[in-house]
């Protein structure tokens, strides 16, 4: 499965509706948003990284991307001043925020340690 390309309106209804909703709640696969722009160098360099990923993690795992420049009010309620910055949504669908461009081994190690792991019983 590759990476899938969310606008703010698929965001909304596949991630999180901040406009209905006050409270985090994600109810889906375990996620990274990477919020990228095309112009981007460092980017364009976990680009192929992502989508290796995305194949690798198949079934267990979603990576969405969304465009800065073309989404900008998301970009603005996600507060994001540097790209890429990646949103990691974990099996618990605690989200966290990572800016800057991560090496595959250093993202496959939060895949495993941090979003597949099952959310704990309370």
């Amino acid at each position: 499965m590759a990476t899938i390309q969310l606008t703010t309106k698929d965001f909304k209804e596949k991630v999180f509706n901040y406009e209905t909703e006050k409270d985090w709640k994600y109810e889906g696969l375990p996620a990274i948003v990477d919020f990228y722009a095309d112009w981007c160098g460092p980017c364009k360099m976990v680009a192929p990284i992502l989508e290796e990923l995305s194949n690798e993690y198949e079934n267990r795992l979603v990576i969405y991307k969304v465009n800065t420049d073309r989404e900008q009010e998301l970009s603005a309620v996600f507060g994001i001043q540097s790209i890429p910055t990646m949103l990691f949504i974990g099996a618990d669908g605690e989200p966290m925020m990572q800016p800057g461009a991560l090496p595959k081994h250093l993202l496959k190690q939060v895949i495993e340690e941090q979003l597949l792991v099952p959310a704990k019983a309370e």
